[in-house]
């Protein structure tokens, strides 16, 4: 059985979450009660219909706080009888998440007369602490359209080949902003720059041109010997450990050419010593 837990705050993506689950044959539930998952897993254990049941649930601040605060309890209990659980925690920032219910028009969970909408959303930070603490995969859906979240799960939740930790290289721009769920974040905005070669600037580093022109420069062989040597030797060392997520992420000014190139380059080259080696390119659109 594998089950996955969708948790965060109200506005920042659990219900396009669910869909995609939903869309890729998960059974899923809204707003299951948290003390309601030992339950829930005997009841699907149980039915011989069901041959690898595949089951998502949503657990946010609708829930009671007393549910909320035994949620370490119970993902301990299911993961001793061996199903396979991802939590899954997804957060904006608290503009965006203003924003987002602005536009809507819907009403926050939390708010009433004596709570406005911006305290509601800081107060969910609290609520929802013991998930967000033991969550396997964090996306921060700030600067993400529904379309881009919907990519990023299927990527980081669907694609995963095989049990164990998945590790995921991603290039981005720096002047979009750094991703926040990153565990490793590289800077090689000091290798030389396409972007001021008039010929190659409207290609991406995934192209011909921008990859033989990155090959011939004696600092980018070294940068990328140094990181795939460091990534090759401590990211086993993160699967040890029982992560389930690890990001990596490298980043040059517009996340077109340079962190294109080696993100690309080092991801393909850790497929040989790691098994779940995913390849994102954020900024490349």
């Amino acid at each position: 059985m594998r089950l996955v837990i969708v948790s965060g705050r109200s506005g920042s993506g659990k219900s396009t979450a669910l869909a995609v689950l939903e869309d890729s044959g998960f059974y899923c539930i809204d707003n299951l009660p948290a003390g309601m998952l030992p339950e829930l897993a005997e009841r699907v254990l149980l039915d011989a219909e069901l041959l690898r049941p595949q089951v998502a649930v949503s657990i946010d601040a609708r829930n009671l706080p007393s549910q909320l605060k035994r949620f370490p309890a119970l993902l301990d209990e299911l993961r001793q009888r061996n199903i396979q659980c991802d939590v899954l925690y997804l957060d904006a920032d608290n503009a965006t998440l203003l924003k987002r219910f602005s536009e809507t028009r819907r009403r926050h969970p939390l708010t009433d007369e004596h709570r406005s909408l911006a305290e509601a959303i800081h107060e969910e930070i609290a609520l929802l602490g013991p998930i967000a603490d033991l969550a396997d995969l964090k996306i921060d859906t700030t600067g993400l359209n529904l379309y881009q979240l919907r990519d990023s799960i299927r990527l980081r939740l669907l694609e995963k080949p095989e049990p164990g930790t998945a590790f995921l290289i991603e290039s981005f721009g720096f002047k979009r902003g750094m991703p926040v769920d990153a565990d490793l974040v590289f800077d090689v905005r000091c290798l030389p720059n396409p972007y001021w070669k008039a010929e190659l600037r409207e290609y991406n580093g995934l192209e011909q041109p921008i990859r033989d022109y990155m090959a011939a420069q004696s600092e980018v062989e070294e940068m990328f010997n140094d990181l795939n040597h460091y990534l090759s030797k401590w990211l086993p060392r993160f699967a040890a450990s029982n992560r389930a997520y690890v990001t990596v992420a490298i980043g040059c000014t517009g996340g077109k050419h340079r962190s294109v190139y080696l993100a690309e380059r080092i991801g393909q080259a850790l497929r040989t010593p790691l098994r779940n080696v995913q390849i994102r390119h954020r900024d490349l659109s």
